[in-house]
C-alpha cells in the first residue's frame, strides 16, 4: 500500500482538529481517553508521512509501540520535568504515567489500522506475477522459419 504524504499529512491535521474539537465540547474521562486514542492515530499518520509505503499493520504497530514508549517513559519523571518548562513537551510527552492510557493507545492504533486496511485490500497494491508465455504479443512481421529456443 502506498499513501501519499499529502493525504497522510491531511489525516494528521484532521486528527489534531478532532482532538481539539473533543477538548472543546467534552471534559473529564471522555476527553482524556479520546485524546489518548487520537494521540496514537496522529502518531500512525505521522508514520505514513515518514514512510508512505508502510503496510497498515506495521503502521498501527509502530504507532502503538511509540505511544507505549512515551507513556512508559513517564515512569522516569523526565517528561514531567520537561513539561514544566515546555508546553510542546507537555503535549507530546505528557507528564504522569496512567496505565489505562495503554489500552486507549491500542484503541487508537486499531482505529488507524481500520482506516487504512481497506485501501490496502482494495487493490492499492496489485498482485504481480510472471506473464505466461502464451500471452506474449507476437513480434511484428512474418514468423521466423527456425524453431524458437
Amino acid at each position: 500500500m502506498t499513501v501519499s504524504r499529502t493525504k497522510a499529512a491531511g489525516a494528521a491535521l484532521l486528527t489534531v482538529a478532532a482532538g481539539l474539537g473533543i477538548r472543546a465540547v467534552a471534559d473529564g474521562d471522555i476527553a482524556k481517553y479520546a485524546g489518548d486514542a487520537l494521540y496514537t492515530v496522529l502518531v500512525c499518520a505521522l508514520v505514513l508521512v515518514a514512510a508512505p509505503r508502510t503496510r497498515p499493520l506495521a503502521m498501527a504497530g509502530t504507532g502503538l509501540a511509540l505511544s507505549w514508549a512515551v507513556e512508559l517513559l513517564q515512569l522516569t519523571g523526565l517528561p514531567a520535568d520537561l513539561s514544566r518548562h515546555s508546553t510542546v513537551a507537555r503535549l507530546v510527552l505528557g507528564s504522569t504515567f496512567n496505565a489505562p492510557d495503554l489500552l486507549w493507545y491500542a484503541v487508537g492504533a486499531g482505529i488507524a489500522w481500520a482506516a487504512t486496511a481497506p485501501a490496502a485490500r482494495s487493490g492499492a497494491r496489485p498482485e504481480r506475477g510472471p506473464i505466461p508465455a502464451n500471452d506474449v504479443p507476437p513480434a511484428s512481421g512474418p514468423a521466423p522459419d527456425r524453431p524458437r529456443c
